[in-house]
């Protein structure tokens, strides 16, 4: 490494220490009062541990005399040699189990504090996750934002338990060694200096390196979940079209990857703890000779050589756990800093600091000069104006990549525009709270989500405090209470993962239940019929009807069984509306686009039927056969 990319990681290095310190000590001082008591058991525990070779010095010395070896030329006796004997081996005890009590306040004290700050830090993250737009939510991978959220704030709370905390109590203790020890012998407190100083200097040498190893094997194994998420969740196709190997190998050579800087980051940390003992076992051969030599010439007692001896090994410990520590500190400091980069990204959509009030909206929606560019910096709306009525259907169609998907999550603020305005009954939505605007659509789309939980907890996630009675209702109403009572347990019958222990049929109805009991006024649909089979269809299109009976529906489709029921359609292309009328005026147009389109559709159709050999036997789907929603029923 070049002394250029040496200072890079330092500074790297450093940077990462300071963002992850400022992201902690806001939540640690939640907890004043048990930093402080584990604080003051850490002062009691060096305090104990200096006291504690000093029963074992002072007895040396009597012995020593007794047995007239005394090296200063002390007459040798003490016919009370036995009682000092048992004095401060009872001294010994009581220092022994003051030290272990206070060594296990301050370690609870820490782990609890340490615990519930990582807590209500991953909480903070979580909420700032589902907090960021959907223009952060397109570009990242979820894979890797899920190793931020629980693998490096494992490793960070792991850390602030097992090594941050005890890092204090172990520079505390050598601090005071240090000062202890050039009062009694300033020769001897060299060695302990230069022994300090060789450890802060490959400290400093490899922490930076052990941080940068640790960045990249994080980011690494954040790009292996993604991977393995991305594999997993499209398993059927993997399998159907043979990719198990093709997938494979790409998440092995992701893997061996990982696998390379993990190895180098515990290498340079078994390096450093390595030479460090390198450096304990040095000073305790000095010391041994040194002070050896002093009390052959009666310049110290046997008492004072064990004494430092003991205080050598009490400042070695430390020494030998700061090496450990400090690996671990830069582990966690690249993962504090993925936390922080997480942290960073801006909360785009925000509520108003005086937010005005929707009430029980009639259903007005109106798109006012939108211009916004898609996350690659393409043009994608130009102005767009577009006003729906209060209880009007309207379909936005128009080709793939249009931003019709895009301009029904401005009017829920799953993002902003750049520019121009979405109001309902005329207030700005910017005006209102999430979580009120919200309240106020109910969505249906093309993937049916449901949650791990029972059906009865799925669909009152529509509306939280829906009474049973209304959650069997909306069942009934979507066509799903039959097959809902046929489950194991009924309405508490417990999902699997997004609901794939139903059929795609059943999922939808669960859903549109759940749009049901929320009784917005204001209803999105996002082509909710698409994959569908058709007894499902049918029953789904049924409930549509009752779902959006009076209220402002807005509605994606390429149903045109569905667009034959709208009250009105608009084209959406290149960021501008190119038609906007009523489907049975747009579709006698011969030269409207959605004539256009319509008659393709209905050319593949017949295409299709005509080259399959069951195409005689299968039933009418198309446009005109079964119409969602009649004339009389707008």
């Amino acid at each position: 490494m070049s002394r250029s990319d040496a200072r890079r990681s330092r500074t790297q290095h450093r940077r990462a220490l300071r963002r992850t310190l400022g992201m902690i000590l806001p939540h640690l001082r939640e907890h004043k009062l048990a930093v402080t008591l584990g604080l003051l058991a850490l002062l009691g525990d060096v305090a104990f541990r200096i006291l504690e070779p000093w029963p074992v010095k002072i007895a040396v010395d009597a012995v020593s005399s007794a047995l007239g070896a005394d090296v200063t030329g002390a007459p040798g006796a003490g016919g009370g040699v036995v009682g000092v004997l048992v004095f401060w081996s009872c001294a010994l005890a009581l220092i022994v189990g003051g030290r272990a009590l206070c060594n296990y306040a301050s370690t609870i004290a820490f782990a609890q504090t340490g615990v519930k700050v990582t807590t209500r830090l991953r909480t903070r993250v979580f909420e700032h996750i589902q907090a960021l737009s959907l223009r952060y939510h397109s570009r990242a991978s979820v894979g890797d934002t899920s190793q931020r959220l629980v693998g490096d704030m494992g490793r960070l709370q792991e850390v602030a338990v097992t090594a941050g905390l005890p890092l204090v109590g172990n520079l505390l203790t050598l601090v005071a060694l240090f000062v202890v020890v050039t009062v009694l012998n300033p020769l001897l407190a060299l060695i302990l200096i230069a022994a300090g100083s060789g450890y802060l200097l490959a400290s400093r040498l490899l922490s930076p390196k052990i941080s940068s190893a640790s960045r990249s094997t994080r980011r690494g194994e954040g790009r292996l979940v993604g991977d393995a998420a991305e594999a997993l969740g499209a398993i059927r196709v993997v399998q159907s079209y043979g990719l198990e190997e093709t997938v494979a190998s790409g998440f092995a050579a992701g893997n061996a990857e990982a696998l390379k800087a993990g190895i180098r980051a515990r290498r340079l940390a078994a390096r450093l703890e390595r030479s460090t003992d390198l450096l304990v076992g040095l000073a305790t051969a000095v010391v041994l000779g040194v002070g050896g030599w002093q009390v052959l010439v009666g310049t110290m007692t046997p008492g004072d050589m064990v004494l430092f001896l003991m205080y050598l090994k009490i400042a070695m410990k430390p020494l030998r756990d700061m090496a450990k520590y400090t690996g671990r500190i830069a582990r966690a400091a690249a993962s504090g800093e993925r936390i922080a980069d997480l942290l960073a990204e801006e909360v785009e959509i925000r509520d108003p600091r005086r937010p005005l009030s929707l009430g029980r909206p009639s259903g007005e929606v109106s798109f006012w000069r939108i211009t916004a560019d898609d996350h690659r910096g393409a043009r994608l709306f130009e102005e767009l104006s577009l006003h729906v009525p209060a209880g009007q259907r309207v379909g936005l169609l128009g080709p793939s990549g249009a931003g019709k998907s895009t301009l029904a999550g401005y009017l829920l603020r799953l993002a902003d525009p750049d520019a121009g305005s979405v109001m309902v009954d005329g207030i700005s939505t910017r005006n209102v709270t999430r979580a009120e605007l919200r309240s106020s659509v109910a969505v249906l789309l093309q993937e049916s989500v449901l949650f791990t939980g029972s059906v009865r907890e799925n669909i009152r996630h529509g509306r939280r405090e829906a009474a049973d009675e209304e959650v069997v209702a909306a069942a009934h109403r979507a066509g799903a209470h039959e097959f809902i009572s046929r489950l194991p347990e009924g309405y508490d019958t417990e999902l699997g993962a997004r609901g794939d222990t139903l059929s795609g049929g059943q999922r939808q109805r669960i859903a549109l239940a759940r749009a049901l009991v929320r009784d917005a006024p204001i209803v999105l649909l996002d082509e909710p019929t698409t994959g569908l089979d058709p007894a499902s269809r049918e029953v789904v299109e049924s409930s549509l009807r009752e779902l959006t009976a009076g209220r402002t529906t807005i509605a994606i489709t390429h149903d045109l069984s569905m667009i034959a029921g709208l009250d009105r359609v608009v084209w959406l292309d290149g960021g501008r509306i190119l038609e906007d009328g009523a489907p049975e005026e747009l579709l006698a147009d011969p030269g409207s686009r959605l004539s256009c389109w319509a008659a393709s559709q209905q050319r593949a159709a017949e295409t299709a039927s005509a080259s399959s050999p069951a195409g005689a036997d299968r039933p009418d789907t198309g446009p005109v056969a079964r119409p969602a929603v009649t004339g009389a029923d707008r």
